[in-house]
C-alpha cells in the first residue's frame, strides 16, 4: 500500500450534522439545499446507508423508485412507502454514491466514506424535469466561513527525477447548514504544475481545468474533500513550490518521501522530522495556521538529480546513425549492385540501431546498469561499423559508407 492510499484512507469521517427541526414546516429548509448531502446518522445502523427520494419537498416521498449505490461494485434497491432505499453491510472507508432517476431526471448525490461508527442518510429531491435538484437556486442561503482543516496535507513523493505532487485537502464547513462562502473559492496551482487532475474520491464539487481549481459552492455541513495531483518536471537537486489557498489552513502539513538526500523547508514550519510508515520513510514538515490567499512556499534540495550528458551522446548518435542510414538508402536507390545482399545488410542496420535505441532506454529506466549498457552499446557500434563496411564494398554504394 502506498502513502497516498494510506493517507486516503486516514481522511476524517464525516461531521455529524444537527438535527433538523420538523415541528413546523414553515421552520424546515429548503429540502433542495439538502439534496445529494451525506449525513451520518445515528438512527441509521453502521455499515448502512439510506436513501430518501422526494419530489419537491419532504412531504412528497418518491415510492417504488430504483435507487442505485455506486462503489466498487454498484447496488440497487427500490423506495419504500416511506421513500427511502436502505444500503446495509457496506464496507466501512469504502468510497460510494446515491444515483437516482426521476422522470427523466438524474439525481446524484456526493461521494462520501462510509464511516466505521454510523449509518449515513442522504435526501435526493428531484425538481422540475431536466434540471438537477442540487443546481437549482437556494433563496435566502447564509454566507459563512469555511477551512482546510487538520486532515488537509500536502504530499510529495518521487518517480524517478519527476515530483509527483499531491494535495490532500479537506474542506470543513463547522455549521449545520451549507454556506455560500464569503470569498470565491478558486486558486491556481503552481506554473510548472504538469497534468494536474482531481483524485479519485475528491467532491463532484471539484472543478479543475488547466491550472485552474474551482470548488463549486454552497459547502454542505462537515467535510468536503478536495482530492488533487499534478507532476512537476526535473528541474535540478533545488527547486521551490509557492501555492496560494483560498480558505485558511490549520495547521499546514506538508509530507516528502525520502530519497537520497533530499530535505523539505518552509518559512511556515514550526518544526520537521523524520519519521516511517508503511515501510516507507518520510519528512514531515508542520506549522501553525496559513491565512487564506497567503502564500505557502516549500524549498525543496538535495532532489535526486542524474546527469543526461550520457543519455544525450548516445541518443545523438543513434540520430547520426540514422541519418546516415537515411542518406545511405537514398543513395543506393540507383544503384545496380546485389540489390538482394544490400537489402539484407540494410535491415540488419536498421535491427542494430533500434537495438541501440531500446538499450538507452533501458539504462534510462534502470533495467540495464552502466556498466552493462556501455558494453551493450560498444558492441552494438561495431556491429553497425562492421555493416557499413560491407555495404561499403557492395558495387555501386560507395555513397553509403
Amino acid at each position: 500500500m502506498t502513502i497516498l492510499q494510506t493517507l486516503a484512507r486516514a481522511a476524517a469521517a464525516l461531521a455529524l450534522v444537527a438535527g433538523l427541526s420538523m415541528t413546523a414546516r414553515a421552520q424546515m429548509p429548503d429540502a433542495r439545499q439538502m439534496s445529494g448531502i451525506p449525513m451520518p446518522t445515528p438512527g441509521v445502523p453502521a455499515g448502512s446507508v439510506s436513501v430518501r427520494v422526494v419530489r419537491g419537498d419532504l412531504s412528497n416521498n418518491v415510492v417504488g423508485q430504483r435507487v442505485e449505490l455506486h462503489g466498487l461494485a454498484t447496488r440497487a434497491a427500490t423506495t419504500d412507502e416511506s421513500g427511502r432505499a436502505v444500503f446495509s453491510g457496506l464496507q466501512p472507508g469504502s468510497s460510494v454514491h446515491a444515483m437516482a432517476e426521476v422522470d427523466g431526471q438524474r439525481l446524484e448525490s456526493q461521494t462520501f466514506d462510509v464511516p466505521a461508527n454510523a449509518g449515513v442518510s442522504v435526501l435526493l429531491v428531484a425538481g422540475a424535469p431536466g434540471a438537477p435538484a442540487a443546481a437549482m437556486p437556494v433563496p435566502g442561503l447564509a454566507e459563512g466561513e469555511v477551512a482546510f482543516s487538520s486532515n488537509s496535507r500536502i504530499q510529495i513523493e518521487f518517480n524517478d527525477d519527476t515530483l509527483e505532487v499531491f494535495y490532500l485537502l479537506e474542506l470543513t464547513n463547522p455549521s449545520s447548514a451549507p454556506v455560500t462562502p464569503v470569498s470565491e473559492l478558486m486558486f491556481e496551482l503552481p506554473e510548472e504544475a504538469q497534468q494536474p487532475a482531481t483524485l479519485e474520491g475528491a467532491s463532484t464539487q471539484v472543478t479543475v481545468r488547466g491550472r485552474s481549481v474551482s470548488i463549486a459552492g454552497p459547502v454542505p455541513p462537515g467535510s468536503t474533500p478536495v482530492r488533487l495531483a499534478f507532476s512537476l518536471a526535473p528541474a535540478g537537486p533545488e527547486r521551490t513550490i509557492v501555492q496560494k489557498l483560498p480558505a485558511a489552513w490549520t495547521p499546514v502539513q506538508v509530507i516528502l518521501a525520502k530519497a537520497g538526500d533530499a530535505r523539505i523547508g518552509s518559512p511556515q514550519f514550526a518544526r520537521t522530522e523524520e519519521r516511517a510508515g508503511d515501510g516507507q520513510a518520510f519528512i514531515l514538515g508542520t506549522g501553525g495556521t496559513l491565512p487564506a490567499n497567503q502564500p505557502l512556499t516549500l524549498s525543496l534540495s538535495g532532489l535526486p538529480s542524474r546527469s543526461h550528458w550520457g543519455r544525450n551522446v548516445s541518443l545523438g548518435l543513434a540520430v547520426l546513425i540514422l541519418v546516415a542510414g537515411f542518406w545511405a538508402a537514398a543513395s543506393a536507390r540507383g544503384s545496380s549492385g546485389d540489390v538482394g545482399r544490400r537489402g539484407a545488410l540494410v535491415e540488419r542496420r536498421d535491427r542494430l540501431m533500434a537495438d541501440l535505441v531500446r538499450a538507452e532506454e533501458q539504462r534510462r529506466a534502470g533495467a540495464l546498469d552502466e556498466r552493462r549498457y556501455a558494453a551493450r552499446r560498444a558492441d552494438l557500434v561495431a556491429q553497425l561499423e562492421r555493416v557499413y563496411g560491407e555495404l561499403d564494398r557492395q558495387p555501386g554504394t560507395a555513397a553509403e559508407v
